[in-house]
């Protein structure tokens, strides 16, 4: 992952009259934006897979928080004297998930392979979403997702050694901190203005991992190559998808969105195999595409909550 944000905001609505060429041109735009930083987000995933084994999971995770930090703090600069721990608990919380996620998403990488990693961790958000449906086709969804998981790491899902079990707990925990990392974005977003809540998260997340970073930290493995790749891991995997994140959703529907999202582990495991030289068994390539299609059909096929009054009114003077 990882990367993750509010898919509750709706679109706002193009200034003045619009025709619907334009509006279509909107969504074409925000679409292949949204694609774009999925495949931005796996990219960088797959070259956090070539570094690690060279500086370790700790030292990636923290080099991409600077990477984050960095880029969002002199722009959205969170203003201490609004501080009150009633107001930044759900942030603080936010950062240690965000911590969790991308740490234990790296090491399942590590351990597992980018592809079948990203797979297993889609199941946090899809579970997320189907969690408090009452949809007899959810139920279906949800079973061929999980059916899809355990042809994943079943017998036959790998020509290799066997599937680390760590791996798979790894995995599952960054698919739980991720469906925690949505819950309590939606809670930040309430709270706190525009990307504050997430430049504070971003702040406890680097404090919780730094020390560890330091700890395993080896300088005689860096050059510019490693930092390049560092950078690179930040770039890809956070500063940039995050800086698109309000571009693309004012011009697609949460719906849209989450659609394509669902789209991310085929994408991972493209790149575990240009990048990391990962190979699949037709098991794995059927798993990874059950688990996506499984996805894709929940989310297309919910229906929208109709809009009150306020939230009309409000997307109006957006």
């Amino acid at each position: 992952m990882t990367h993750e944000p509010n898919p509750e905001q709706p679109p706002e609505p193009p200034p003045g009259p619009a025709t619907s060429a334009t509006l279509q041109r909107r969504r074409i735009v925000g679409a292949a934006t949204q694609l774009g930083t999925e495949v931005s987000i796996n990219f960088g995933s797959s070259l956090a897979g070539l570094v690690i084994p060279v500086v370790g999971s700790f030292v990636t995770v923290a080099a991409r928080q600077i990477v984050m930090v960095a880029a969002v703090l002199p722009f959205y600069r969170p203003k201490r004297a609004e501080f009150t721990w009633r107001r930044i608990r759900p942030a603080i919380a936010l950062g240690v998930a965000l911590a969790v996620m991308n740490l234990a998403f790296y090491e399942s990488v590590h351990l597992l392979g980018l592809g079948i990693a990203a797979t297993i961790e889609f199941l946090g958000p899809l579970g997320l979403a189907l969690a408090t449906s009452r949809r007899v086709l959810d139920v279906v969804c949800a079973l061929a997702a999980g059916s899809g998981v355990v042809l994943l790491i079943g017998p036959g899902s790998s020509d290799a050694a066997a599937i680390d079990p760590w791996g798979v707990v790894l995995a599952l925990t960054a698919a739980a901190a991720w469906a925690a990392y949505i819950v309590l974005t939606r809670r930040v977003a309430v709270g706190l203005p525009g990307l504050e809540g997430l430049t504070i998260a971003s702040i406890v997340s680097l404090v919780l991992l730094l020390p560890f970073a330091i700890a395993t930290f080896d300088p005689a493995v860096i050059d510019w190559g490693v930092v390049g790749l560092l950078l690179g891991v930040g770039v890809l995997s956070s500063a940039l998808p995050y800086s698109l994140d309000t571009f693309i959703l004012r011009r697609i529907t949460p719906r849209l969105y989450a659609i394509i999202t669902s789209f991310g582990p085929v994408i991972a495991a493209v790149f575990g195999w240009l990048v990391l030289s990962e190979t699949f068994t037709v098991t794995e390539v059927v798993a990874i595409a059950i688990v996506c299609g499984a996805a894709g059909t929940a989310i297309a096929t919910q229906r929208d909550r109709p809009k009150s009054d306020l939230e009309r009114t409000a997307e109006g003077m957006a």
